[in-house]
C-alpha cells in the first residue's frame, strides 16, 4: 500500500499528535476479496500495512467498509481480531450503501460473481433500509435500521470490545500546523 510510502513523514506528524491513518479491510477472504476489489491490496498486505505503520509509531485503524449482509458480515470478528494482532488501535464499520449510480454496479457485480447469493443479499440490504435499498439520511445511512442493522452493530460493539477498541482515538493535534506565510502560496495549493 501507498500508504506505508510515506511512513517516515507520518511517524514524524503522529510524533505531534497530528497524524492516524485508517485502513480499509472488506474481508480476510483473498478469494473472496478478489471478487469484491479486483486491482486492490489482498487483505494480508492491508493486515502488513497495519503492522508496519503501528511499528512506524503512528496510530492506526481499520474500518470494516463495506458491511455487506449475507456476504461478509459474519467476517466482523475475524477481522477485528487480525487488525488488533497487526496493530490497529481504532476500528469502525461502514455498511454498504447504495446511492442510486452505485446501485446497478452493484447488482450487475453480484450476479456475476456470487449469484447464488444475490436474492439473499439483496434482501438483508432492504432489511437495513427499511424496505429500501438505500437510505441518504445522515446517522442512519452508515449504519442502517432495524433488527439486521442492530445484529450487525451489537456484533461490532462485543467484539470491538473484547479486541480493545472500545476507546475513541484522541483528537488530532493542529499545534504545529503553520498558514502559508508566502504570498500566493496558498493558491498555489489549493
Amino acid at each position: 500500500l501507498l500508504v506505508v510510502r510515506d511512513a517516515d513523514h507520518l511517524s514524524e506528524l503522529a510524533g505531534h499528535r497530528a497524524a492516524r491513518v485508517w485502513l480499509s479491510i472488506t474481508t480476510l477472504d483473498a478469494h473472496l476479496a478478489r471478487k469484491m476489489e479486483p486491482r486492490t491490496s489482498p487483505p494480508a498486505a492491508r493486515l502488513q500495512a497495519i503492522r508496519d505503520l503501528a511499528s512506524a509509531g503512528i496510530p492506526t485503524g481499520v474500518i470494516i467498509a463495506p458491511v455487506i449482509p449475507g456476504v461478509n458480515d459474519c467476517e466482523i470478528p475475524t477481522i477485528l481480531q487480525a487488525a488488533r494482532d497487526a496493530g490497529a488501535r481504532a476500528a469502525g464499520y461502514i455498511v454498504l450503501r447504495l446511492p442510486t449510480t452505485v446501485r446497478p454496479v452493484f447488482f450487475d457485480w453480484l450476479e456475476r460473481c456470487i449469484p447464488e447469493q444475490a436474492h439473499k443479499v439483496a434482501t438483508r440490504i432492504r432489511a437495513l433500509r427499511d424496505g429500501k435499498l438505500n437510505d441518504s439520511q445522515f446517522g442512519r445511512r452508515q449504519r442502517g435500521t432495524g433488527q439486521l442493522a442492530e445484529q450487525i452493530g451489537r456484533t461490532f460493539t462485543v467484539f470491538a470490545q473484547r479486541y480493545g477498541f472500545d476507546e475513541q482515538p484522541a483528537p488530532l493535534n493542529s499545534d504545529a500546523f503553520r498558514r502559508p506565510t508566502r504570498p500566493g502560496q496558498q493558491r498555489t495549493l489549493f
